[in-house]
């Protein structure tokens, strides 16, 4: 890639880490290669590239060249890792400035397309409301299910930019009941919800899980 930077960015599980892309040390050398999930970002001042992937987990960016590992091939603990047929997609996106919601946005589309099926019943377009809606970019919403309870329904949600404040979560059900829970999904702070509304002050790369009770 045509980018000058010092450091790279790679997407790990619920957030991201910065990597050097000089190996001045030998520090450096021990980590040639970084895990990243759904994408890899090489920025400089005004212009960067982000490669996406759908499913190849081991990246390395040296000065300015970006590589993803197709195969594992260890003797030990597994002979057999990564025998056979393998299908994967990559995607390259350049963006002005450094990566932001764009990438991320983009990375989930490609491991996570969406799916269209038709219904029935559902009268006038106006009628379809979205079933879980966050108005900060910045916050990914991960999972949506069914409480292990049965009371109300589980969101788990993550901040993905490093940046705090207050964000909307808005519900295509009208709401009894909201609170934050432990991953256990014990409560353990109760929120106020407005209608089909509730508001929570996140932090950055904050992991948050709520329950919402629908009315």
């Amino acid at each position: 890639m045509d980018v000058f930077s010092p450091k790279a960015t790679y997407e790990i599980q619920w957030g991201n880490t910065e990597r050097p892309t000089h190996w001045n040390t030998s520090w450096d050398w021990a980590r040639f290669e970084t895990c990243a999930q759904k994408w890899v970002d090489l920025s400089e001042g005004g212009y960067g590239v982000s490669v996406l992937n759908d499913c190849k987990y081991g990246h390395d960016i040296k000065d300015n060249v970006i590589r993803i590992s197709l195969l594992r091939g260890p003797g030990s603990p597994d002979p057999t890792a990564d025998l056979g047929m393998h299908t994967f997609s990559y995607s390259i996106l350049p963006h002005a400035g450094g990566w932001n919601e764009d990438t991320v946005q983009a990375a989930y589309a490609l491991n996570d397309p969406l799916l269209v099926k038709r219904g029935e019943g559902r009268g006038a377009r106006g009628d379809v409301k979205p079933l879980i809606m966050c108005d900060a970019p910045n916050v990914i919403v991960e999972t949506v299910k069914r409480a292990e309870d049965g009371n109300g329904v589980i969101v788990r949600l993550y901040e993905t930019q490093r940046r705090r404040g207050m964000i909307t979560l808005t519900t295509g059900f009208s709401l009894q009941a909201a609170a934050r829970t432990n991953l256990l999904e014990e409560e353990k702070q109760a929120l106020v919800v407005d209608g089909n509304i509730v508001r929570y002050d996140i932090r950055p790369y904050e992991i948050v899980t709520l329950r919402l009770v629908p009315a």
